[in-house]
């Protein structure tokens, strides 16, 4: 289905973005420490919201 050059240019492409996202996280991470830090506060809230909404899904099914 690819080539073996896609292939290669696929896993390339994937690391050089994964090394740029953690540099560029690690220059801004005092940033976020200021602007969103109760941001885990809400990601746990809608975690929690998804798995009542499955649970409910659930039980009633």
């Amino acid at each position: 289905m690819f080539t073996e050059g896609q292939w290669m240019f696929a896993v390339f492409f994937v690391i050089a973005f994964a090394i740029a996202m953690v540099i560029s996280y690690r220059k801004d991470i005092k940033l976020h420490k200021k602007y969103y830090k109760g941001s885990l506060l809400i990601l746990a809230g809608f975690a929690l919201f998804i798995i009542i909404l499955f649970l409910i899904k659930t039980f009633l099914h």
